[in-house]
């Protein structure tokens, strides 16, 4: 009997040898993360998977993963997981376990910001609403209530990872994980209960023993156990607290969010990787980009409050799931001139070589002559030429050169050769399923259900005085209506005169539609810096009874803040000026409150079929009418494209498609102030650096899975409270229908992927590479230049100087062919034209 069981012990053995195998230790040291014994150099990609959709989580990763990305990063989002206590989801958009085994089966490393506050534009933070109702919480302090939830939750979801061995020390992609974020800018605000709390979150985490670091984010006094780093647009001069920690960036901003009612933001190609390059120029070791794609908040899920439903974020990946071009290729041409370096940036030593008064080297060498170099002018103005290593570098102002081998400069950050997209929301108007057997009708069929304004069935409370609105709605709905009645005598002199009494309304956010006698007389609403407002409007009022009916809208919860979970919203006073005896005062009178909508609760929102018997079936649905449902079977757009839901002639409201959320529309217009032309990279960014669309609707598009879709029957659903026109909704299919590119003689031309480490040569000739996506070629050349032509893609122009023959050369190369490479030559081009002139090359093709 001992054979088998020596057999089985040398079994068990190899099976134990197997599995540990697999495994990974990962540690640390000043310069990095140690990753089975080797220092690594990542680069980071912020992807949230409740922002988009399993149907898209592998072509993101793998996206990220070919823009030169090591790791993916991604918050867990507590109050998706536990909507009530103790139940929790792990479904559809947030099947996490799913998301992250996608990360491991594309062979790449992920980072768990685990919170579980997350603050993230996410409403409440990320954490649940019933929290807020236990009695005696205070979020993110010392406090026995929210500690407890948070650890119970935290545990959870370190067990779940540890069930699924998704830790390195297990063999799974998890090399990191945080606790807490951002808590160090509020921590001073809870006074000695901030810093207990914090103390008390990274002792907690540690003990979870998941067996790789732990990290907390801006937490300026984070304790030895945990690695303290940093969040903001540029992180070069961040030094971590105790010396034995690497050096790692876990939020640069490649852009901003957007508000409903602001301005579009953007952030330059150039000026983002001019932060990436300086961050390891000066020691860096793991840099995560927030967002890499930011996606939708689908639902309600937008903070804010007025987060749109767009978490775009100017990312480089758009909400589409598209890469944004040039960012995403500019970056990827950035990541792998870093990488060139990895190996001596990480073992060898640095020193700094000054330049000049804003011009500096950082060079790393080690004791086999190796050699790389990154050259930055930091003049936010001017170029130089420095001279280092008695080789001459042209620097554009605010600028990093990277030289691999610290003699050829295969990478300037302000040089963009990559090629642009002409990306296009091409209109499909809506096409009706066809579901009777004969095929008989063409024409779609609209369903349309109206509310009542104000109380539309039993009261749910009366109460003397104005209630907060989030503390009565729990954030089960975005409505509530309060409503009263007022008595008009027959004296009053407004009833003879034809002047109208005004109403005058106070509440502290965020949107409201006042009805008078079930007529809307007015909106109002805050913004994403104010929520507060005020409305003042005349309204008609009639001899007699009066019936005033608010309905109040939350527009996202508060995200962050000290004590953020208390910041309230809806009506503080409420007052009509204009009666014979002055201002009447109803914000003490006896009002009636009801909760949410009744479509809501009739379930008109449902793809199932449900309250079908409430709603009217017609081939005119009215326009400009408040409070109205409109339902549509429609088809799919053709094609494949990622669709968008145009929304520009509707008012505000939500949308939903086979009873999946698309989300809060709202197509209002930015102020007409605070634009840009043309942004200059050059300088430290802030949010309203580089602003667009003044004037113009915040989000006209709104994203909608293609996964959502079935082959026919598609059920459309649409709640306007204002007023719009449903016949004039569209879908959009989001599509690229041209490339372009500019680029200079002097732009680094490397063939980056094949550089040969350490001993590679400098290829001079400039190129330019067009590529239309799969499946097309290029039909048509726009635009070419050869000479000093100026613009950006889609508005190029000549300069005074120009090769005629322009346009033929690049034709030749490129027509009919999915890819070219023009180079810029005397062969191809007329070099003699302007000698003296640095010269350019402006390409735009259409692609079909």
């Amino acid at each position: 009997m001992k054979l088998p069981w020596l057999l089985f012990s040398l079994l068990l053995s190899l099976t134990l040898w197997s599995a540990m195998a697999m495994a990974s230790n990962v540690s640390y040291d000043s310069r990095s993360l140690i990753i089975d014994g080797q220092r690594k150099l990542l680069i980071s990609a912020a992807i949230h998977y409740p922002r988009s959709v399993p149907g898209m989580w592998p072509n993101l990763v793998q996206t990220a993963k070919e823009g030169g990305v090591d790791v993916i990063e991604t918050y867990v989002f507590w109050n998706g997981h536990e909507p009530s206590p103790g139940n929790y989801y792990f479904g559809g958009r947030y099947d996490l376990v799913k998301f992250v085994k996608i990360v491991e089966q594309a062979g790449m490393y992920l980072i768990l910001r685990i919170g579980p506050f997350v603050a993230a534009e996410w409403y409440f933070g990320g954490v649940p609403v019933w929290l807020h109702y236990v009695p005696g919480t205070v979020f993110r302090t010392e406090n026995e209530p929210f500690k407890y939830h948070m650890q119970k939750f935290t545990a959870f979801i370190v067990n779940l990872m540890k069930q699924e061995k998704l830790f390195a020390s297990q063999g799974g992609p998890i090399i990191l994980a945080q606790i807490e974020n951002e808590y160090g800018y509020y921590e001073k605000d809870y006074g000695d209960g901030g810093k207990q709390y914090a103390m008390w979150a990274a002792s907690m985490a540690v003990s979870q023993n998941i067996g790789v670091p732990w990290i907390m984010c801006q937490q300026f006094d984070a304790p030895e156990s945990v690695i303290n780093t940093c969040n903001s647009f540029y992180c070069d001069q961040f030094t971590p607290i105790y010396p034995n920690k690497p050096k790692i960036w876990t939020e640069n901003w490649p852009g901003w969010f957007q508000t409903f009612g602001a301005r579009n933001p953007h952030r330059p190609a150039e000026d983002i990787a001019y932060s990436v390059a300086r961050f390891f120029q000066k020691g860096g070791s793991v840099q995560n980009y927030y967002m890499y794609h930011g996606g939708t908040n689908f639902g309600r899920t937008s903070g804010g409050p007025f987060i749109t439903t767009s978490y775009d974020y100017e990312a480089p990946i758009d909400e589409y799931g598209l890469p944004r071009l040039p960012k995403w290729g500019h970056l990827k041409q950035l990541h792998r001139a870093i990488k060139l370096c990895e190996h001596i940036m990480l073992n060898g030593e640095r020193i700094n070589v000054s330049l000049g008064p804003s011009q500096e080297a950082d060079v790393y060498t080690d004791s086999s002559g190796a050699c790389a170099a990154f050259i930055a002018n930091m003049d936010d103005k001017n170029d130089k030429t420095v001279e280092f290593r008695n080789v001459s570098y042209h620097l554009p102002a605010w600028s990093v050169s990277i030289l691999p081998d610290c003699k050829n400069a295969v990478f300037n950050t302000a040089k963009v050769g990559y090629q642009s997209s002409v990306v296009e929301m091409l209109p499909e108007s809506l096409q009706p399923s066809v579901v009777s057997p004969d095929k008989s009708f063409k024409d779609l069929k609209w369903d349309v259900f109206v509310e009542k304004p104000g109380i539309w069935a039993e009261a749910d409370f009366v109460k003397n005085g104005l209630v907060d609105h989030i503390n009565t709605t729990k954030f089960t709905t975005d409505y509530l209506w309060y409503t009263t009645s007022i008595f008009v005598g027959e004296t009053e002199a407004f009833l003879k005169n034809g002047s109208s009494p005004v109403l005058l309304i106070e509440s502290k956010g965020h949107a409201l539609h006042a009805f008078v006698n079930q007529e809307l007389q007015a909106s109002a609403s805050g913004n994403g810096t104010h929520p507060p407002f005020k409305l003042k409007t005349p309204i008609s009022l009639k001899a007699g009874k009066n019936e005033i009916a608010l309905l109040s809208m939350t527009v996202g919860l508060q995200n962050a803040g000290s004590f953020y979970e208390w910041v309230g919203a809806g009506l503080t006073s409420v007052n009509i000026t204009g009666f014979n005896n002055g201002t009447i005062d109803l914000s003490a009178y006896n009002w009636t409150y009801k909760i949410g909508l009744q479509g809501e609760h009739l379930g008109l929102y449902k793809g199932d079929g449900l309250g079908n018997a409430n709603w009217v079936l017609t081939s005119e649905p009215p326009r400009k009418q408040p409070l109205t449902w409109y339902k549509v079977n429609v088809d799919p757009p053709p094609g494949d494209e990622p669709i968008g839901l145009d929304m520009i002639d509707m008012g505000k409201g939500l949308a939903w498609l086979n009873g999946e959320e698309i989300g809060r529309y709202w197509p209002r217009k930015s102020p007409n102030h605070g634009c840009v032309k043309e942004c200059n990279y050059r300088g430290k960014f802030d949010p309203d650096k580089c602003n667009t669309g003044c004037g113009g609707p915040t989000q006209r598009w709104y994203h909608v899975p293609r996964s959502w879709f079935k082959q026919s029957g598609n059920v459309l659903v649409i709640f306007e409270e204002k007023g719009g026109d449903p016949l004039k909704i569209k879908f959009s299919r989001r599509k690229i229908t041209g490339v372009c590119a500019i680029v200079a003689e002097n732009y680094p031309s490397i063939d980056l992927e094949s550089w040969p480490e350490g001993n590679g040569s400098n290829n001079t000739i400039a190129t330019v590479h067009l590529r239309c996506p799969e499946g097309t070629h290029i039909s048509t050349v726009n635009f070419a230049s050869f000479g000093n032509p100026t613009g950006s893609c889609g508005s190029y122009t000549q300069g005074n100087c120009h090769d005629p023959n322009s346009t033929s050369v690049v034709e030749k190369v490129c027509l009919n062919q999915n890819k070219c490479a023009i180079e810029l030559t005397e062969e191809k081009f007329n070099e003699d034209l302007c000698p003296s002139v640095p010269k350019k090359l402006a390409v735009e093709a259409v692609c079909s």
